[in-house]
């Protein structure tokens, strides 16, 4: 009967081990988004969504998610305990450094800043308003190891923070699947996922952002948008006052009732003619000017020229046909004089008897077209009307924006 007892007591003993080794509590600081988090623990983002449901539609800071355990979690945890109890030894070795010193900032107090990603010393002192040179004094090592993300340093004398950076907090076991929510004012950024379908520019149109000004916040969608990517997003103030959104309050509560929902056809472009998506269009079709043509290219690794339209258009949720002879029987064919940048002109190159050569208006200046096209000899260029080859072969313009 004893041994029996014995048994079952171990039994419940494993089960509480097992049970408090389940899941890991995080809490979210600045910056981080459920694919960091889930790539900081070795586990995959689905996994971290099935125990936090809401994580995928907004992060709040300071609120805990929970996250899987997993062997590699445990080791990680081994590995930085052993790193803090190294980072406790080179400051107080710092410190120890410092106090010898026969500077009066030997009597001062000091304190100590986490080194977050993408932190540079420069950055730090500017933050912190002293100078590198004092920085590398207090901190002797910094010269021979450089930075290391999650590396205490020492910051001395009384050095105040201009901006107040969240510390990761350490990650503790916990027993009960409910998060803890705990809500602190924070700056006014949105959290958003990608949904299928969506484009950079309807995005960046209702939260009253350029495509620039979205790709300058998210650096990683310059490229493309993978749809569940998760978006953070500094609107502008337009959209805050017209949302009702309080800067210095969470604006991750805001719901976006605003989306671009005009597309073209091959028949048919029904899209606003306004300067604003005028201006963003032409701007990015003459940054690619310099890339080389490419027959068939659709990409910065080169283009044709009906490419280079369709890749331009096609990033303002605007799909063209892919040849120029197609392109060219879309919109509405006006006079050349009363072209305006945004239209498309069209020529007959190489004595062909068809369309063959397609470019976009940039600018309209005293009867002179100029645009940007790809061209077989020069990839993308902007050219002129009033040049002899061009003025010999154009054809006509059309205006494809209503």
């Amino acid at each position: 009967m004893k041994s029996f007892g014995l048994i079952l007591a171990l039994f419940f003993f494993s089960f509480n081990v097992f049970s408090q080794e389940k899941y890991i509590k995080h809490k979210i600081s600045k910056g981080e988004n459920v694919s960091v988090i889930a790539k900081k623990y070795h586990v995959k983002v689905k996994e971290i969504l099935d125990l936090n449901p809401n994580a995928g539609k907004l992060l709040k800071l300071n609120s805990i998610l929970l996250i899987p355990s997993s062997e590699k979690n445990v080791a990680n945890k081994d590995k930085a305990t052993k790193a803090k109890t190294k980072e406790k030894e080179v400051i107080a070795s710092n410190k120890s450094n410092s106090n010898n010193s026969n500077t009066t900032a030997s009597n001062q107090e000091t304190t100590t800043h986490e080194i977050l990603a993408k932190e540079t010393l420069y950055g730090i002192s500017k933050q912190y308003q002293l100078t590198v040179e004092e920085l590398k004094k207090a901190n002797p090592k910094l010269e021979s190891e450089g930075l290391r993300i999650g590396q205490q340093i020492i910051i001395p004398g009384n050095a105040k923070p201009i901006i107040k950076e969240t510390a990761i907090a350490a990650t503790t076991i916990v027993t009960t699947p409910e998060p803890e929510i705990i809500e602190k004012p924070v700056e006014t950024e949105i959290v958003r996922e990608v949904l299928p379908k969506e484009t950079k520019y309807a995005i960046a149109k209702e939260y009253g952002l350029t495509v620039k000004e979205l790709e300058r916040q998210n650096p990683f969608i310059k490229g493309k948008l993978p749809v569940g990517y998760v978006l953070k997003i500094n609107p502008s103030k337009s959209y805050v006052k017209k949302e009702g959104v309080q800067e210095g309050v969470d604006a991750a509560t805001a719901v976006a009732t605003t989306a671009i929902k005009d597309t073209a056809t091959t028949n048919n472009v029904k899209f606003t003619h306004d300067s604003d998506l005028l201006n963003q269009l032409v701007l990015n079709a003459t940054e690619n000017v310099g890339v080389r043509y490419r027959s068939g290219g659709t990409s910065r690794a080169g283009f044709d020229c009906s490419g280079l339209m369709v890749t331009t258009f096609g990033s303002f949720d605007i799909k063209l046909p892919r040849s120029s002879i197609e392109q060219s029987r879309i919109g509405v064919k006006i006079a050349s004089e009363d072209a305006q940048k945004g239209d498309l002109i069209f020529f007959k190159t190489n004595g062909r008897r068809q369309i063959n050569h397609v470019g976009m208006v940039v600018e309209v200046l005293d009867g002179e077209i100029k645009f940007v096209h790809s061209s077989v000899h020069g990839g993308v260029i902007v050219s002129s009307t009033k040049e002899a080859y061009y003025e010999r072969n154009f054809t006509q313009v059309n205006r494809i924006l209503e």
